[in-house]
């Protein structure tokens, strides 16, 4: 049988293929990866303590992109949207109120349409006190296309009682999991909708 030597440009041509292949599976999963991103999921990092204990300063969050062209966000969704004083940044933020709904602060409680809400999500003992836009025992409508959105640690957040409402145009997505920390895992329900 006659055994037939391995040329040097053969290896050069398998090496070459080699790193083809690599540099082409690279290219797939990086344009499956954006499009992914861009068009379905993104992920977004929590900065800051507004929506303490729910989230923690510094997590990764999944935001459901896609969603928001079937069905606008419901009372109770946690939602990414932009800064209304620096559309540059990105702001997470728990929807209170919705269009149509009149929302206000009673002695530290928050009431939609005249009924106290439940907001088991609170660190308990948290109280809710009004800023510049809605005051303590005032009332605000939430017009059309519009939403009253707050942080869940209400003694630190910049949220609808100092700045007013959010555009719904202005809502990137519903965040709907925590990937990281590992030990942080966790699924982002709406506690209206259980």
């Amino acid at each position: 049988m006659e055994e037939k030597a391995t040329t040097p440009q053969s290896i050069t041509t398998k090496f070459w293929l080699f790193f083809l292949d690599i540099a082409q599976t690279f290219l797939v999963t990086g344009a499956v990866f954006f499009f992914i991103t861009y068009f379905f999921f993104r992920p977004f990092q929590v900065s800051g303590d507004s929506m303490y204990s729910s989230f923690k300063d510094k997590e990764y969050i999944v935001t459901n992109l896609i969603s928001l062209r079937f069905s606008d966000p419901k009372r109770g969704d946690v939602v990414v949207f932009k800064s209304p004083s620096d559309p540059n940044k990105d702001f997470i933020k728990r929807i209170i109120a919705i269009a149509g709904d009149e929302v206000s602060l009673q002695a530290g409680e928050v009431y939609i349409n005249n009924k106290q809400i439940e907001e088991a999500y609170l660190d308990q003992g948290i109280k809710t006190y009004g800023g510049a836009f809605l005051q303590d025992d005032d009332k605000k409508i939430v017009p059309t296309g519009y939403y009253f959105v707050m942080g869940d640690n209400r003694n630190d957040s910049s949220d609808s009682r100092t700045w007013g409402f959010i555009k719904r145009e202005s809502i990137k997505g519903i965040s709907f999991f925590v990937y990281w920390p590992i030990n942080e895992v966790q699924l982002i329900k709406n506690p209206y909708q259980e």
